[in-house]
């Protein structure tokens, strides 16, 4: 069965191994990948990236995590950055949307017709893992629609006692190592970092389909 063609103005996952513009998580150094979208650990419990390859992010991307990755060693050696989503692809963006679209989860997705910044390959979804290899504890799960995941609600669930010191610590770490590589958070997800202005990548670069 032949390819369908992308949309205009938007490339095919299937064509972005011959791009230079594109680089594999694999290659990015001093960064491990485990992506949750090609298998069931995700918000979904289902493959989401069935027959796509999505370990890919642009090329200033990848740069930019190489510097994280980098000072992230220099200040706690073995640590590493895990990213856990990177490239999500156009159609997959539509797929999720269709399912939440009108509920409480729409709100921690970007509705497709804006575009989402991993749709760029310009976003990641991250955490850390130690020298031996296991996810430090950030306090709630990768992808938990909940209020504990909302970095700017921090203050709050430390009083409360709803988060540990330790656990908005690991977070700022995080935060720390991705900012040093031209990444910036946002308020309701601690795992998500743009690489570049929101607006600027929307406008100038192409989504990928």
């Amino acid at each position: 069965m032949a390819q369908a063609l992308p949309p205009p103005g938007m490339i095919a996952c299937e064509d972005i191994a011959s791009s230079p513009a594109f680089t594999r998580l694999a290659e990015v150094l001093g960064v491990r990948h485990d992506l949750r979208y090609a298998g069931t650990d995700n918000f979904s419990g289902r493959v989401l990236y069935a027959g796509l390859d999505c370990a890919w992010i642009r090329t200033e991307a990848a740069r930019g995590l190489e510097q994280s990755a980098a000072w992230l060693e220099t200040r706690r050696p073995g640590w590493r950055i895990l990213v856990l989503d990177a490239l999500r692809p156009q159609r997959i963006q539509e797929a999720i949307w269709a399912d939440v679209a009108g509920t409480d989860a729409a709100q921690w997705f970007a509705n497709p017709a804006q575009g989402s910044i991993h749709s760029f390959g310009m976003a990641v979804d991250v955490t850390l893992v130690d020298a031996h290899g296991h996810e430090l504890d950030m306090g709630s799960g990768y992808d938990e629609m909940s209020p504990l995941s909302m970095p700017s609600l921090h203050a709050e669930h430390l009083a409360l006692g709803l988060l540990s010191a330790e656990q908005i610590a690991a977070r700022g770490w995080l935060h720390a190592a991705m900012t040093r590589g031209g990444f910036a958070g946002i308020s309701n997800e601690w795992w998500h970092f743009d690489h570049g202005d929101r607006v600027v990548v929307r406008r100038e670069l192409p989504r990928v389909w």
